[in-house]
């Protein structure tokens, strides 16, 4: 089509790809555009039965006495939608549909000539646009102008081209070349959110430095989950900017928690598909610091962009251009520091086996640049200041077009990369993490640990009865990184395949070798 304005006239093809989002497994190691290649690692959550009944009943007290309409030919009568919740309640209403008529969803504004307009819409990917005159009008070609969701609240529905090269074959990660970049790859005496952190396998970009809100309250750092825990070989130490095999590089910590993906309703509150196998990709992994690292490398400020506010939380219940349209500017180990938009909130899609997955925010680039590389994953996504304000981070990287494919905005011009980002603000609240925004408050928390860690080793002290567990004394050389825990044999977890030393006491080994959490609500994985 000339213009996502031509999408009025009902002229919209729809040409669903036969690859959708994330239908091929990606490079392995760390790419920015990695595709799960074992689910069995960060399990599946349980009482899938239970959640399919529970979620049709949600979807059918929302539509009670309303029958969510798809309008050809004119515009609804009803109230226009305006905040996000509107305009998910609407696409869950609708998802049958659209599962089947696109590549993807997601929430936004409309497109018109490539930039975005102030009007709510409901994006759908799609393989392929062309004029209403090779089209033959019929509901299976077309989509509709517009959509019809519970008490009669409707939005805007628009079409945007998705160009799918499939998976090329595997490339070298590159950098850009800057200043910032050596810095951040090594040359720094000081690590910070943008760095390079690398275990044995593969390397990605530090986001933030966090601390634990359980425990000795510890002080470490946020990246992905796929930059941190390979799932062929879990090595879980971390080191900057590499492992002592590859290169010079320091023994950073070794990784607590980390998660892959969340049920729909414990990420959001609500479903948000009627399919009953609906996740979020929530990529990260909490690493806190050894012991025996120097603090005093430790920075909060984030080169070339400064110090950062607190985390911008994003609330369903709020307009769609309280997020979406937004200019963001991230910092990570491949492209240094970059610009770009949010196109989208919430995107939506159904990978090779029909479970349907989404991620929160969809950025493009500015002036036809991509807003990450390889290499990037992990990189915190922070709002441009507005009003001499701090910059407010709001998400991590965590995938983009290095594998994927482009979206096309503008005729005349070629396709556009895009970045994939999770919710940090939701991020943290599930790995129960805080963020630290200032050299002044990390002080004050390094001081905060060593008191916790000193009342926890007194009551250790004063205690008569026999310790539970035996805590080995540490072999302070580990000339390769490996820290080994010596277990009693009663106390190993015992797997499928023999002896699981990824499991946790608490956790039961399901049918398929993978491990299913202990509760309904637990979703990431503690890794011992």
């Amino acid at each position: 089509s000339e213009e996502s304005s031509l999408d009025l006239e009902r002229g919209v093809v729809n040409h669903p790809s036969r690859s959708p989002f994330g239908s091929q497994s990606l490079q392995p190691h760390g790419s920015v555009g990695q595709h799960e290649s074992s689910a069995a690692y960060f399990s599946w959550p349980s009482r899938i039965k239970d959640d399919a009944e529970e979620r049709a009943n949600y979807f059918a007290n929302l539509q009670k006495g309303v029958v969510p309409g798809k309008y050809y030919d004119r515009l609804p009568e009803g109230p226009r939608a305006y905040t996000l919740l509107d305009l998910m309640t609407i696409r869950a209403s609708h998802s049958k549909f659209l599962r089947c008529n696109s590549q993807g969803t997601a929430i936004g504004f409309r497109i018109r000539r490539g930039f975005l307009t102030d009007i709510p819409a409901i994006l759908v990917f799609v393989s392929r646009k062309v004029h209403k005159q090779w089209l033959t009008l019929t509901p299976l070609e077309c989509l509709p102008t517009a959509l019809e969701g519970p008490g009669g609240v409707w939005c805007d529905l628009d079409v945007v081209e998705f160009s799918y090269f499939g998976a090329p074959e595997p490339t070298p990660k590159v950098q850009l070349y800057s200043e910032t970049v050596d810095g951040l790859c090594g040359s720094d005496p000081l690590i910070g959110s943008g760095s390079q952190v690398a275990n044995q396998e593969t390397f990605g970009t530090l986001g933030a430095i966090v601390r634990s809100q359980t425990g000795n309250r510890q002080i470490g750092f946020l990246t992905n989950r796929h930059v941190a825990v390979d799932l062929d070989y879990p090595n879980q130490k971390m080191f900057h900017p590499l492992p002592p095999a590859l290169g010079p590089g320091v023994y950073l910590g070794s990784v607590e928690r980390a998660t892959s993906f969340i049920r729909d309703d414990l990420w959001f509150g609500i479903f948000a598909c009627i399919n009953p196998e609906t996740f979020v990709r929530a990529d990260g992994a909490f690493i806190p610091f050894t012991e025996e690292f120097d603090m005093t490398a430790v920075t909060t400020s984030v080169k070339g962009i400064g110090e950062i506010g607190e985390v911008k939380t994003i609330d369903l219940q709020s307009p769609v251009h309280s997020i979406v349209g937004k200019q963001v500017m991230k910092v990570g180990r491949s492209s240094g520091l970059t610009m770009g938009t949010v196109l989208a909130y919430a995107l939506e899609y159904n990978d090779e086996k029909g479970i349907c997955l989404l991620t929160d925010f969809l950025v493009v680039g500015g002036d036809q640049r991509t807003f990450d590389l390889e290499g990037d994953s992990g990189s915190l996504i922070v709002l441009r200041s507005e009003n001499g304000e701090k910059p407010r981070p709001i998400g991590i990287i965590w995938g983009g077009t290095a594998n994927r494919g482009c979206l096309k905005l503008k005729v005349g011009q070629p396709p556009e990369n895009w970045t994939s980002g999770v919710d940090l603000g939701r991020l943290l609240n599930f790995l129960e993490l805080d963020l630290i925004t200032s050299d002044e408050a990390l002080q004050v928390q390094e001081q905060e640990q060593l008191a916790a860690s000193m009342t926890v080793v007194g009551s250790t002290a004063g205690d008569s009865s026999p310790p539970d567990a035996v805590i080995l004394p540490k072999d302070r050389t580990e000339p390769l990184g490996l820290h080994f825990l010596h277990l009693p044999i009663d106390d190993i977890p015992v797997g499928p395949f023999g002896p699981d030393i990824n499991s946790s006491p608490t956790e039961e080994v399901d049918s398929d070798g993978g491990t299913n959490p202990p509760g309904p609500g637990f979703e990431h994985q503690f890794i011992p």
